[in-house]
């Protein structure tokens, strides 16, 4: 971008963050801006990286994929090709929400959505047990999510600071 983001930047971004569907003229009132240098630095951020693309949330639980397991990945070696032909073998398992290469006494962290438990013990012995390298699996079933970057301000009970 060539200069660091100014106040009214970063306004914009936790704006559209908080909802990307919000019209220039919407987002320009709020950030205190007429609609063309709005829009212009809309479109700057966007070139520059600062906003990587919009997306709609789909609710899990209404789609019929509301069991979310954590899996703890431990690959029986990470010389050689073993990360690569992991990397490569969990992006066709579309259950896996996220795949996360952690430093420490795993390898990666999985987060897996399915139906319910049943569903998840297929996807785990069908297909996350025999992705390449594996060699040990722990599961978490999550009981609540508390917190996550998806989760609408009403859905985060603290009060305002």
């Amino acid at each position: 971008m060539g200069r660091e983001l100014d106040r009214i930047d970063q306004r914009i971004l936790a704006e559209l963050a908080a909802n990307g569907r919000l019209s220039i003229v919407e987002l320009a009132a709020r950030v205190n801006l007429t609609n063309t240098p709005c829009s212009e630095r809309v479109k700057r951020l966007e070139r520059s990286g600062y906003i990587s693309g919009y997306r709609a949330l789909l609710d899990k639980e209404r789609l019929g994929l509301g069991h979310l397991t954590v899996v703890q990945v431990s690959l029986a070696a990470t010389a050689d090709t073993s990360l690569e032909d992991f990397n490569r073998a969990v992006r066709d398992i579309p259950e896996i929400e996220t795949c996360l290469m952690v430093a420490g006494s795993f390898d990666y962290l999985l987060t897996v959505r399915t139906r319910d438990i049943a569903h998840f013990r297929d996807v785990l012995g069908d297909r996350i047990n025999r992705l390449p390298g594996i060699h040990q699996t722990n599961s978490f079933a999550v009981m609540e999510t508390v917190r996550h970057p998806d989760m609408r301000p009403a859905q985060d009970h603290r009060p305002p600071p």
